[in-house]
Parts: structure tokens; C-alpha cells; sequence
């Protein structure tokens, strides 16, 4: 159960890479600093990456119908070491709203927080509720006694009873919800609407969240749930049960909420076979079991059009028993390590080439400039070395090296200069392109929206509302799109320029990426052209219709908005940076070699000292050369997953 590789390790190999990129990155800038190569808007890039690690966090959606098992796996993939359930999972008794569980790094504590089913009817977004503590009903968390902590995390399955109009005021539909058998004519819905749990956890605490939701009913009537937090998962893990079988339900699942054209689970959708202990049979040996599991599995496969490599056949409920007993052979049989592995090689990989992609690229871009910057520097200090031998220094030379510094210095100035005049050309395009997708453009774009809304008093009418909204939205994005192409040739034809004038063939500029937002925006058309044909949406009445439009799509049309606004506002000051940095640390570099031989030339020492005088400072750049190299190779160096694979490559050839 604690083999190399497992999931607890892994993820600990993830955190620890992380945090040595961070280490590297705060190498990276102190070096600057002592080098004199420094300045602002390098420091604003490094901050970012290393915002970017800090925040990072991996996110795994747990999704299936009721009684699939999804809380007893979580039980068991997170909490055994407890020697319990912590979560409710038996039978009459689990998880009844969409639940959160993670690490509070800031508070850093553990708690509960829980948030009343009647907010549904408020005007506010759950976004927005998280914003808002007043509205949440917290318990604390003492994790040094399970008991009383386990009877606590039980409030996430609690229910209660109202008559079916208040049911479906609240967004219920009532054929999908049971009756109460206490009280005649009255119905059980969830008592919260949805529940975050702080819990200290060696995976939570390295940035692992996980969010485990209930079964159909509740996927259908919370909106926020399949718009905004399922897509924004980075992977989905979908229960199935090896005794139902794709059932009608799981598979209205599948296809409304996961296997989407609109889904983004860039790491992946997978389905979880679970309860296959079902299908043990000590009678007729292990062979007919394990081919009774691989049809089922095939089947499934099959029904889900996916790979049935992507489908794990576990047992949650044995795995777990078998970790809280220490029982090696029931672990393995349970087949929990192999979904552990595929949260490892799949999911964890996808997260460090992400990684790998926005930030070590870039990273590593910066510290070739700031090499090739200490190159020059070294050759100029052995021009100045050759110039003053043991016994003799060659003045005349020096002077040349001076005026040659000197005219290097002048072309490197009036770079500079050209190159701010093309930013503040560069600023007044990002004015026009914010214009664009500015904050008050996508307000008015939203009370346009809302009139119209307002006034529609059919379903064609409201249909054709919500979809002019987008119409605005993607108008504006494909302005931005086409100005931005125009922009990015400008600073293309700028770099081209630069790069044909010095020795700095290796920088490229830095793009806008506006596509991304396009398709962003476009995907999210999809997801609100679903909600508003969802029959349960058509019958809602107009002003509940209404607010769930804004609640919920243009909440997350606005979070859109807001992350092409900051990427707007952001280029521009970044598209020339490259160049920037590369003329400003050679500008620095020749002004310290031109007083540096100056200073030479005018002082009494003897050329014996000069020289010793340039060797240290060649050894010490060399040091700092050194240095940097090895900051190189360090953030270079392969990500955890990948390394593993690498291991497992050379065994298996072995």
C-alpha cells in the first residue's frame, strides 16, 4: 500500500518540484539584483510565476448518480488512515449537496462551512455567496477526534421536508425527489446547497482539491454546478456501478454534463467501475473473475464511447477496508492502486506540462537574455585583460576598447529610446483593444440583456435575448481578435528589426493569445444555449428564468471578461519586453566597462594590479556565469511524473 509511486508520493514529489522552482526563481532575482540587471518589469514577470506556483491547485470532480460510490472512494482514496468513514457514505446516508473538500491554506484551520438550500432563491450567484460569510453556517474541526469530527461532516447529508411548490420554487423537480413517509403530501430535499470542507490533509495541503457531487437531480437543478465548477475541474471521475451497469440516469449524466461539446477537462474524463467485489467468485477462481470484470468493462466502454483503457474497475469499499486493516492482497485485488496510478500518470502529468508551459518556458527565455548579457560582459573583461600584460598596459588600447564600448552604448541607447517610443505606441493600441473588452462595454452589454429580457413575454423571445448577449460578447472578441493580429505584426516587424541589428537571434516577442478567449467565450455560448433548451428551464417562471440567466451564465461571462481584460491590459507593457530587458542589461553592462577603463586609463596603478584586477572580476563572473547555469539545469530539470515514466521505461527494457 505504500509503494513507490503512489499517490500520497506522488503528489508530494509534484509539491516538492514546485517548490523548487519557486527556490530557483528567488535565485534568479537576488542574482539580478547582485548583477545590476534588475528592473521593474522583469520583477512584475517573476512575481507572476511565482504567484502562479503558489496558487496552483489540481482539481478532481467526483461525479455520478446516487449510490455509485463516489463518497466511499473519496473515504477511501483520502481518509482511511482515520479507521473510519469520516464522509457519509453508507447506504440512506451520504452526500446530498455539492461538496468541496481542500486545505485553507490562509486560515489554515479545519472547518465546515455549509450554505442554506433557501439561498437559491436570493439574488445573488453562489459565486458571490462565497464572497459573503454571513450567509454560510460554520462548525470547527478537530481532526484529534475523528469521532466527534465524523459526526459533524454527517450535517452534508442531512435533508428536510417541504411541500412540492416550495420544492420547486427552489429548483427541484419533484418527480426525481422522495417522498417524506412522515409527513403525507410533503418531499426530502438537501438541507444546504452546498458544502466546503477545510480538512489538514497531506494531499489538500499540497493544493489537491477535491469536489465530490450528488446524483442527477441535484446536477440538474443547480446550473452553477455544470456551467461553472464541473468545467473548471481539471479532470472528471465518473461512478459507475459494476452490479447496475450503465444505467438510463448515468448515462443522461454522461452526455448532458461530462462527454460535451462544450466540456474543458483538459486532463481528462474518466469512468470508475466500482463494487466489483460484486463480481467476485471464490467458487469458480479468479480467471472467471477477472474475465467477468474485463467484459463489464468493455461494455462499458463501449456504451461511454471511450477508451476502456480509461476505465477502472475498483472496489471503494474493500479498498478501504483493506487500508484501514494494513491488508496488502485485499489493497491490490481491490484495483485502488490502479486508479491511483492514473491520477499520477494522467491527471498530475497534465498539471506540470501546464506548468511546464506558462511559466518554465518563459522563465527559462528571461535567463538566457540575462546569460547572454554576462557573456558580453566576460568578453569585454578579456579584451581589457589582453590590453595589460605582466608588466605593461597597453593605454591605446584601451581607449579603443572605450570608444568601441562608447559607440556600443549609444547604439544600445537609442534602441532604448525607439523602443519606448514603440511602447507608448504599443500603449495607445492596448487603449483601443481595452476599449474593446472594457468593464463598462460588457455593463452595458448586460443591461441591454436584462431590458430585453425583461421585456420578452415568450420562449422564442427570452431565447433570442440571451443569445444577442453573445452576439455582443463575440462581436467585441473578434474586433479584439483581428486588432490584436494587427498589433502582434507591429511588434513582430519590431522584433525583426531589433534582431537583424544585434546578436540577440534568439528572441522572439511575447503573444496576446486573444484566440483562447474567443473560444472561451463561444464554448460558454454552448453552455447557455443547453440551459435555456433544458425542458425544466423552459416551464420555470420568467423572473426565477431571469435570475438564473445572470446568476449563472453571465457570472461566468463576466469572469471571462474580467481575465481578457487583465491579459488586454498586460500586453502591451509585456509584447517588447524581451528586447527591452536584452538593450537595458547591455546598456547597463557597456556603462560599467566604459568607467571601468576610464578608470583604468586615468589611475596610477601599475598594469601587474590591473591585471590581478581583471582576473578576479573574470573569476567572479565566471562564478555568476556558474551560477546561472546551474539555475538553468535546475529548471530544466524534468517534472516528477515524467522522470517516473523514464524509470518505468528503463525497467520494463531492462
Amino acid at each position: 500500500m505504500n509503494a513507490t509511486g503512489s499517490l500520497s508520493q506522488q503528489v508530494e514529489a509534484y509539491h516538492t518540484w514546485k517548490k523548487e522552482l519557486i527556490r530557483q526563481i528567488s535565485r534568479y532575482r537576488l542574482w539580478l539584483q547582485d548583477n545590476d540587471l534588475y528592473s521593474e518589469d522583469v520583477s512584475s514577470r517573476i512575481r507572476r510565476g511565482l504567484e502562479l506556483l503558489v496558487e496552483d491547485e489540481l482539481t478532481i470532480a467526483f461525479v455520478g448518480e446516487y449510490s455509485r460510490g463516489k463518497t466511499e472512494l473519496i473515504n477511501a482514496l483520502f481518509f482511511a488512515d482515520y479507521g473510519q468513514r469520516m464522509l457519509p457514505s453508507q447506504a440512506g446516508r451520504t452526500t446530498m449537496c455539492p461538496t468541496e473538500l481542500f486545505f485553507d491554506r490562509v486560515e489554515n484551520r479545519n472547518y465546515l462551512l455549509l450554505l442554506p438550500i433557501e439561498t437559491r432563491t436570493s439574488d445573488s450567484s453562489l459565486q458571490q455567496l462565497r464572497k459573503d460569510p454571513r450567509r454560510w453556517t460554520r462548525f470547527e474541526l478537530d481532526d484529534s477526534n475523528p469521532d466527534i469530527m465524523r459526526e459533524v461532516l454527517a450535517e452534508v447529508a442531512q435533508v428536510k421536508s417541504v411541500r412540492p411548490e416550495e420544492a420547486r420554487a427552489l429548483g427541484f423537480q419533484e418527480n426525481m425527489l422522495e417522498h417524506d413517509r412522515a409527513n403525507p403530501g410533503y418531499v426530502l430535499i438537501p438541507a444546504w446547497r452546498n458544502a466546503q470542507i477545510s480538512i489538514r490533509h497531506p494531499l489538500f495541503e499540497r493544493g489537491l482539491r477535491i469536489l465530490d457531487t450528488p446524483g442527477l437531480n441535484a446536477l440538474g437543478s443547480e446550473p452553477e454546478l455544470t456551467i461553472s465548477m464541473l468545467p473548471a475541474a481539471h479532470a472528471i471521475i465518473f461512478l459507475l456501478s459494476a452490479d447496475t451497469g450503465v444505467t438510463s440516469s448515468d448515462m443522461t449524466i454522461w452526455k448532458d454534463y461530462i462527454a460535451t461539446d462544450n466540456a474543458d477537462h483538459r486532463a481528462g474524463r474518466f469512468a470508475v467501475l466500482n463494487k466489483i467485489d460484486v463480481l467476485w467468485d471464490d467458487l469458480q477462481g479468479e480467471s472467471h473473475t477477472e474475465d467477468s470484470i474485463a467484459r463489464v468493462r468493455e461494455y462499458t466502454a463501449d456504451h461511454l464511447g471511450i477508451r476502456p483503457a480509461d476505465v477502472l474497475p475498483v472496489s471503494a469499499k474493500q479498498g478501504l477496508l483493506a487500508r484501514v486493516r494494513k491488508d496488502n492482497a485485499l489493497f491490490n485485488r481491490s484495483q485502488l492502486p490502479d486508479l491511483e496510478r492514473l491520477i499520477i500518470d494522467r491527471i498530475l502529468m497534465h498539471k506540470e506540462q501546464l506548468i511546464t508551459q506558462s511559466l518554465i518556458n518563459d522563465l527559462l527565455g528571461m535567463l538566457q537574455n540575462s546569460q547572454a548579457a554576462m557573456h558580453s560582459r566576460l568578453e569585454a573583461l578579456q579584451e581589457e585583460r589582453s590590453a595589460c600584460s605582466e608588466t605593461h598596459m597597453d593605454r591605446d588600447a584601451l581607449r579603443r576598447l572605450a570608444d568601441r564600448a562608447q559607440k556600443d552604448y549609444d547604439f544600445y541607447y537609442k534602441k532604448l529610446i525607439t523602443l519606448r517610443s514603440s511602447r507608448r505606441l504599443m500603449q495607445s493600441q492596448g487603449d483601443m483593444l481595452k476599449e474593446l473588452v472594457g468593464e463598462e462595454r460588457f455593463e452595458g452589454h448586460v443591461d441591454k440583456v436584462r431590458t430585453l429580457l425583461t421585456k420578452s413575454w415568450t420562449t422564442p423571445g427570452m431565447s433570442r435575448a440571451m443569445n444577442h448577449f453573445f452576439e455582443l460578447l463575440e462581436d467585441d472578441l473578434s474586433n479584439l481578435l483581428a486588432e490584436g493580429q494587427l498589433a502582434e505584426k507591429m511588434v513582430g516587424a519590431i522584433y525583426r528589426r531589433y534582431n537583424e541589428d544585434t546578436r540577440a537571434r534568439h528572441l522572439e516577442p511575447i503573444p496576446l493569445r486573444a484566440g483562447r478567449h474567443v473560444i472561451a467565450v463561444r464554448e460558454l455560448r454552448k453552455k447557455a444555449n443547453r440551459f435555456r433548451r433544458n425542458p425544466k428551464n423552459m416551464l420555470t417562471e420568467q423572473t426565477l428564468l431571469i435570475r438564473r440567466f445572470f446568476n449563472v451564465i453571465v457570472e461566468e461571462a463576466r469572469t471571462l471578461h474580467q481575465r481578457v481584460g487583465k491579459d488586454v491590459e498586460r500586453w502591451p507593457e509585456e509584447a517588447l519586453l524581451p528586447i527591452m530587458q536584452y538593450s537595458m542589461e547591455q546598456k547597463r553592462l557597456l556603462e560599467h566597462q566604459i568607467r571601468r577603463i576610464r578608470d583604468m586609463v586615468r589611475n596610477d596603478k601599475g598594469a601587474k594590479e590591473e591585471r590581478q584586477r581583471l582576473n578576479d572580476s573574470i573569476s567572479d563572473l565566471r562564478r555568476q556565469l556558474e551560477l546561472a547555469d546551474n539555475m538553468h539545469r535546475q529548471i530544466r530539470k524534468p517534472a516528477p511524473t515524467l522522470i517516473q515514466q523514464k524509470v518505468v521505461n528503463i525497467s520494463s527494457i531492462a
